[in-house]
């Protein structure tokens, strides 16, 4: 069975989760997850697909494959989980990311082996735009901290962690990075095979 990044569990109940946000910008104590048992079939397969995928598995942040993937039903995974209130802010110390069955580690552990790693701090580990800025996953930081204990004992309520400003935002500077990788593969393409100009023949009277 292969490794699957972005997966993790509760550790006071076990519960599975996928990891959108390891690390909020601006919130570097806490991570931004969706609890897979609070889904519908539909939303959970499409879910479990997209982590499964080459485009899951590549992004840097799993809400980054969000953004682009959309649900059954035609709405954005990422502006539609948030909508409903499925995405969730919960203490990096309280997630165990769990890639295998045999592998388990605590995810605060693990951001902080990374940023030491890196010669960074944890907060530096937040997923940047391409203008090398913090995307900010809306007003994460204001948020009400939540009861992981019990946290999906109920359905929870919105708690305005991502904005349509802030969706927004992200859709557009992801768009921009899209439009940009988009050049530089014309230009790479036209380096290799140039694309032949059509010259207008004019006809010949018989």
């Amino acid at each position: 069975m292969p490794d699957y990044k972005h997966v993790g569990r509760v550790k006071t109940n076990q519960r599975k989760v996928i990891v959108a946000y390891r690390v909020i910008p601006g919130d570097p104590e806490n991570a931004l997850v969706v609890q897979t048992e609070n889904l519908n079939a539909d939303e959970h397969d499409s879910l479990i697909k997209l982590v499964e995928s080459s485009a899951g598995q590549s992004a840097y942040e799993f809400a980054e494959a969000m953004a682009r993937a959309v649900l059954p039903d035609g709405r954005n995974m990422l502006a539609g989980f948030h909508k409903t209130g499925k995405l969730n802010k919960v203490p990096s110390d309280l997630i165990e990311m769990v890639p295998n069955r045999a592998s388990i580690i605590n995810l605060k552990q693990l951001n902080e082996t990374i940023a030491q790693q890196r010669g960074v701090t944890v907060a530096d580990l937040a997923l940047k735009g391409p203008n090398g800025q913090t995307v900010q996953p809306a007003q994460a930081t204001q948020a009400e901290p939540i009861n992981t204990v019990d946290m999906y004992a109920t359905s929870q309520p919105n708690d305005g962690i991502l904005s349509d400003e802030d969706l927004a935002a992200q859709y557009r500077s992801q768009a921009d990075a899209l439009f940009k990788e988009a050049k530089a593969l014309r230009e790479q393409a036209e380096a290799l095979a140039p694309t032949k100009k059509r010259t207008k023949q004019t006809s010949e009277s018989a």
